[in-house]
């Protein structure tokens, strides 16, 4: 689905009353929806302010975390919503650090901002699985889903997960759980160091 055609369903609004808004024919619209034409460039900056969202929106098809951060954008206008704090949460990208992540007065824009991080860990699941046809740690991958089904709460999951990240080098030294954590690492470690992985 393209952008222009999502957006418009989200704001409830039919292809006559944003052409009445453009200025122009209604054709125009459902020629850009099905894609036989493109959105001139002219009436991008028109429809980025009529709706607050970024030109590139409008005119490609959208994933599903693009379409969560243009609902993220219409709760935005729409709840006016305030900061009431920030919390540290750990992000995995370019650069793998510690952010700040804004806590909200509207329990709709947390939700969202959670809603938006499980479809971005999704898609890299994805990502990661598909990186090669004939994938030979497929047995892993089942593994990891299993364990996530069975057993994502058990401390010991998360303990040994983060000292992976730590042995392997994707998450930095600086970033720890605490002194406990640091411990179980160190135990951990000297274990894998003693059968040399």
């Amino acid at each position: 689905m393209i952008g222009l055609e999502y957006i418009l369903s989200l704001y409830n609004m039919q292809h006559i009353e944003l052409a009445e808004r453009l200025g122009i024919k209604k054709q125009n619209i459902n020629l850009w929806i099905k894609r036989k034409q493109n959105i001139p460039k002219k009436y991008l900056p028109i429809l980025t302010e009529l709706f607050g969202i970024e030109e590139e929106y409008f005119i490609k098809e959208l994933t599903e975390v693009e379409k969560l951060e243009i609902q993220k954008e219409k709760l935005k206008k729409d709840l006016k919503p305030i900061i009431t704090n920030h919390e540290q949460q750990f992000m995995i990208g370019d650069v793998n650090d510690i952010v700040e992540v804004p806590v909200y007065d509207k329990e709709e824009m947390n939700t969202i901002e959670r809603n938006i991080e499980k479809a971005k860990l999704v898609s890299r699941f994805k990502q990661a699985i598909e990186m090669v046809d004939d994938n030979p740690n497929l047995d892993t991958f089942k593994l990891i889903v299993e364990l996530l089904e069975k057993s994502q709460h058990e401390v010991i999951l998360h303990k040994t997960i983060e000292a992976l990240a730590h042995y392997l080098e994707v998450l930095p030294d600086w970033v720890s759980t605490g002194p406990e954590q640091d411990e179980f690492e160190s135990d951990l470690f000297e274990v894998l160091d003693d059968n040399n992985y």
